[in-house]
């Protein structure tokens, strides 16, 4: 590889306030004062208000603030009964107790049973076995255009609600190495991250992530898909920790523009850039400037396949990683044992 092609890489990895009336005169009038005019009749409420009414009346019990000194303040969703709770993991931060306040008012500490920081994802739970629970959708069957609701429960102060659409899926968000995301244009600020998107019938479909967005950023809203999120969480659930299976490699997407300017033998997949030593991905073969555009039977055309692949799996399990390797364009099959990292 070239200096030029290095240096890319490397590059790419390191994204009127009021108005004052005032006269004189030398006689003084009274003033007529107008009579009152009755109120305009209200309108009806449409069918898609009355729905979000609906939905928020049934969402809104299950949203939790959750706070953190140290850290600051942002929501969760309870989504069992026995006090199990989604929230990010910018939110817990890194620590291992938090302070949850519920829709009746109780105060309550909660544990912090595991996070993925690259998902944003982190699971609490509270000693209450009588909170009422967010219902979960299927992230899987989302449609762009449909009805995206955002809920937050801000300090515990008030519950906070906020409408839009589903703008996009599998958009990358900012903070991920490879994830993709729900894009909403409902509003999601810190105070309702964490809480859920839920869809017109109050199912939870997301939560939702200021911290994918980035600051400065407005009419965008990032919500991990609760499919993705209840892999994670279901972990946690099961074994009381978080071990997602570990490769070991640093990769970049491949794009028309980077195939072209250095001549690549495939315009899709992703190109390693970095193999750590001692890495599953070191011992299996993998090698610097290795395109892998496919894992087992699945195409991998970017990162985020590549990483929604892996997260299928568990440590231990062997994938079998084809690869194009530049430049003569040699095609290889590299068979790896994944390793494990805990969060």
């Amino acid at each position: 590889m070239t200096n030029s092609l290095r240096l890319a890489l490397a590059g790419a990895i390191i994204f009127a306030a009021g108005v004052a009336l005032g006269g004189s005169g030398l006689v003084a009038r009274p003033v007529r004062t107008a009579e009152a005019q009755p109120n305009a009749s209200q309108a009806p409420l449409t069918s898609e208000e009355q729905n979000v009414i609906r939905v928020a009346r049934q969402v809104t019990p299950a949203v939790v603030s959750i706070v953190v000194p140290q850290y600051g303040s942002g929501s969760g969703a309870v989504i069992r009964r026995d006090g199990m709770i989604l929230t990010n993991a910018h939110v817990v931060g890194d620590a291992r107790t938090v302070r949850v306040g519920l829709a009746d008012g109780r105060k309550v500490n909660g544990t912090v049973l595991g996070r993925d920081v690259g998902l944003d994802v982190a699971v609490v739970r509270i000693p209450v076995n009588d909170a009422p629970v967010a219902p979960l959708g299927n992230s899987d069957q989302l449609q762009v255009g449909q009805l995206a609701i955002a809920v937050g429960n801000p300090l515990g102060l008030e519950r906070t609600v906020t409408t839009g659409v589903i703008s996009a899926l599998n958009r990358p968000g900012r903070t991920l190495g490879g994830e993709t995301f729900i894009q909403t244009d409902a509003a999601i600020s810190p105070g309702n991250s964490g809480g859920p998107l839920v869809d017109s019938r109050g199912n939870v479909i997301g939560i939702n992530s200021a911290e994918l967005l980035g600051q400065g950023v407005s009419g965008l809203g990032f919500a991990i898909p609760i499919n993705l999120a209840m892999a994670m969480a279901g972990q946690v659930l099961a074994t009381g920790r978080y071990v997602r299976p570990f490769l070991g490699i640093g990769f970049n997407d491949v794009d028309e523009d980077l195939a072209s300017q250095f001549r690549l033998p495939v315009r899709q997949g992703v190109i390693i850039t970095e193999v750590q030593p001692g890495s599953p991905a070191a011992t299996g073969g993998l090698r610097l400037q290795d395109i892998i555009t496919r894992v087992n039977d699945t195409p991998v055309a970017m990162g985020g396949d590549l990483r929604h692949v892996l997260r299928g799996m568990k440590p231990g399990d062997t994938v079998r990683l084809s690869v194009v390797r530049p430049p003569n364009g040699s095609r290889a099959t590299v068979t790896v044992r994944l390793g494990q990292i805990s969060e």
